[in-house]
Formats: C-alpha cells, sequence, structure tokens
C-alpha cells in the first residue's frame, strides 16, 4: 500500500513533468544529473530550484533514471525446462515451467481444434520490466532445436501461436528431447 507521503510525491511529480512553460530548455547538463542519481553529488540549492523550475529538465531526469535501471537490471540469456507431464497425453491443454520459473509455456488446445502454444513471462521474474520494453523478439526450441514458438511479447507479457507441428505437443517433445528452451531470438544455438 502506498503512504499517503509517497502518493503526494508522485502526484507532485506528475504535475511537474506533465507542465509545459514557455521557453523550457534544459538548465542541468546530463553529467550533473548523473552524479545525482549516482550520489556522487548532491544537488545545489540553485540546480535544484533549476531542476524543479524546468518540466524539460525534471524528464530529462527521469530518462537518465530508467535508462540506468534498465542498465542495472539483470541480463538474461535464456532459459530451459523439461517435459514433466503423464504418460496419457494432454487432456485440455498442460503447462510447462522453465527451471528457472519465469517462463511457462502453455499448451492448449485439441487434436480436433488445433493446438496452440502461449508462453508467459513471469512478472516477478527480474528482467520482465527491460525484456517488455525492449519488445526483443523471442523463441522457444524443443530439446532438437526446432522452433516451437517465435515472436515478441504483448504488454500483458505473453506470446501466442499456433502449434507448429502435426503431432500433438506431447508426444512432439518426448520424441525430441523432452525438453525445451526459451531464448533470445537470434541466439546461437548449439
Amino acid at each position: 500500500m502506498m503512504s499517503k507521503q509517497d502518493m503526494t510525491r508522485r502526484l507532485e511529480a506528475g504535475l511537474l513533468l506533465g507542465r509545459r512553460v514557455e521557453g523550457d530548455r534544459l538548465m542541468l547538463d546530463d553529467a550533473t544529473l548523473g552524479a545525482a542519481l549516482d550520489g556522487s553529488r548532491a544537488l545545489t540549492a540553485a540546480e535544484r530550484e533549476a531542476l524543479q523550475a524546468s518540466p524539460l529538465t525534471a524528464r530529462r531526469l527521469q530518462q537518465l533514471a530508467s535508462a540506468r535501471r534498465a542498465r542495472q537490471a539483470p541480463r538474461w540469456q535464456g532459459s530451459r525446462g523439461m517435459l514433466r507431464a503423464a504418460a496419457g497425453g494432454l487432456a485440455a491443454g498442460m503447462a510447462l515451467v522453465t527451471d528457472d520459473g519465469w517462463w511457462t509455456l502453455h499448451l492448449v488446445g485439441s487434436a480436433a481444434d488445433g493446438w496452440r502454444a502461449i508462453l508467459q513471462l513471469a512478472p516477478q521474474a527480474p528482467f520482465a520490466p527491460g525484456l517488455l520494453q525492449q519488445g526483443a523478439p523471442l523463441r522457444v526450441l524443443d530439446g532438437a532445436g526446432q522452433a516451437l514458438l517465435e515472436g515478441r511479447l504483448d504488454a500483458d507479457g505473453e506470446c501466442e501461436v499456433r502449434w507448429p507441428f502435426a503431432l500433438a505437443p506431447d508426444a512432439h517433445l518426448q520424441a525430441h528431447g523432452a525438453a525445451f528452451t526459451v531464448e533470445p531470438a537470434g541466439s546461437a544455438h548449439p
């Protein structure tokens, strides 16, 4: 729950960033703003006043802070998972989770209606904000290196495609190493 003080700060920041000032320009350079962000140098009273008077400078500070957070976020390079379903086949579908717990591959549908593969990113994944912001293409490979899914995550952290193989998902995965990998598209796959 957000405290009243936090809510007040957030509203004030929104008002400052949203307003337009005639003749506004950047009042502080990136080096000064960067030093304030990393704590190596506090802003002087005059610099704080300039920041508050210039929405353009405040938006630049926000951009630099966002870029800094993105650089500090863990870099994700891929996740692996194993088929752990019962040998009885798919009833209404199944969900396979990667070993790190960051991705779920939902396989839904039927032989009669066709299968769908839905990749879902866990919102608590440390790299989720950066990955969603980048909109980078992803792929899911089976244990033999064949693409099960290729695409980009939507705003909800999901990507859905038609199942690309004639075999049902459980049979295909069993026949191809009973494993899957989620990785950035374009990654070198061994």
